[in-house]
């Protein structure tokens, strides 16, 4: 099968790269490399220079004979949305439909698309972990705007037939993370433990979010590949970490002593975020979840490994 990844310099695009060749698939990734790094993209991969917000990928999709999009591109900066909500939107919004119009015009019908569980639904409503079926009440521009292009993969699957798989991802952590761009709190802390960042606890560290390993999300992809099915899924362990428990994980792991110093919480931070990710295991066959011990380990291996943690 041919595959187009867009995003594909990034943390998690580049990783479901990774996996899609080495099921055998052929793999075309599009980046404009404003947050992705080319170091990223496997080497076997096409790597193919453009911005689904301003260029149109038909020809790309038509020539490459592209079988199936995993869409990933997008502005990820929730924090950035909230301060600039119309470049969030130009960036995610249009970027996607503009992606989701080359491939109506091209004939590509399936598309994987990388939406957000915990922005998404916003506060928790009643019980915890959140479903599929929880409320989505996003208290982000970020949010809203995977919410908005939900919604238009809905109107083209009715109305154009198309095959949508959408992905609702936790917080994603594991190798190829950065602490800059990218923004997850476990490569912020693992660069800040090996001395490449200065590190700080945001608010008092009891807010908690479920930490999700990158490979989890990959295996789920490899489902997707093989599935003739739309739906939407929460990619998600069902547990809750808090930030100070985190810390201390990955100072085990670093031989890290020393302590945090706590900064004032950003203003409209989510609290809590946990997402039920049974259906995707149940649906797809699915192994469990990688317990966060483990993913952890793994990754701090490769921090270590890192001589200099690229940008």
């Amino acid at each position: 099968m041919n595959i187009l990844v867009t995003g594909g310099a990034g943390f998690i695009g580049s990783r479901m790269a990774e996996r899609h060749l080495s099921d055998g698939h052929r793999v075309v990734v599009v980046d404009d490399l404003s947050a992705g790094r080319e170091w990223k993209i496997p080497s076997s991969a096409r790597f193919v220079k453009a911005d689904v917000a301003e260029d149109d990928l038909e020809p790309l999709l038509l020539s490459e004979k592209i079988d199936l999009v995993s869409h990933h591109a997008a502005q990820i900066d929730v924090r950035h949305s909230v301060s600039d909500p119309v470049f969030d939107a130009r960036a995610n919004v249009v970027g996607s439909l503009k992606l989701l119009e080359a491939c109506r015009r091209a004939g590509v019908r399936r598309v994987v698309f990388a939406s957000t569980g915990g922005a998404l639904y916003g506060e928790p409503e009643g019980g915890r972990p959140a479903p599929e079926s929880h409320p989505t009440h996003p208290i982000s521009p970020y949010g809203c705007a995977k919410l908005a292009i939900e919604n238009y993969l809905h109107y083209y699957r009715v109305v154009h037939g198309f095959q949508t798989l959408v992905f609702r991802y936790a917080n994603v952590y594991g190798p190829f993370q950065n602490g800059t761009g990218e923004a997850g709190v476990v490569a912020i802390f693992a660069e800040a433990m090996l001395g490449h960042r200065s590190l700080k606890i945001n608010g008092n560290g009891e807010q908690t979010r479920d930490y999700v390993f990158v490979g989890d999300l990959c295996r789920a992809a490899a489902a997707a590949v093989a599935t003739d099915r739309s739906g939407t899924w929460n990619l998600g362990t069902g547990v809750e970490t808090s930030v100070n428990r985190l810390f201390e994980l990955l100072a085990a792991e670093f031989g890290y002593a020393k302590a945090a110093p706590h900064a004032p919480p950003p203003a409209g931070e989510q609290q809590r975020s946990v997402l039920d990710g049974s259906a995707i295991r149940r649906d797809f066959g699915l192994p469990s979840y990688t317990k966060l011990e483990d993913g952890l380990k793994t990754t701090a291996e490769y921090f270590r490994s890192q001589p200099s943690t690229p940008a």
